[in-house]
């Protein structure tokens, strides 16, 4: 593991401080956990887009799914 420098404001250290010790765990350790995090949401967007932009399917509608909107209404109990 390698070390890093951060500034951030005083009141925002203090908080993390606090929120820390809350948590059990150090300053740290919940900066490290965080850019994990958003490493890895990063890293599952990046490849859900890819595979959206690689999909060569077709989305086009079938008729026989289409419902009638008096039948959507009706099973609702004409309710809107």
């Amino acid at each position: 593991m390698k070390n890093v420098t951060i500034t951030v404001d005083d009141n925002v250290l203090e908080w993390a401080r606090v929120e820390a010790a809350r948590r059990g765990t150090s300053v740290s350790r919940m900066v490290g956990d965080f850019l994990a995090e958003m490493q890895r949401r990063e890293d599952a967007y990046e490849r859900a887009y890819l595979a959206w932009r690689t999909d060569e399917r077709t989305w086009e509608a079938d008729d026989s799914a289409a419902v009638a909107r008096s039948v959507c209404f009706a099973r609702m109990g004409d309710s809107a």
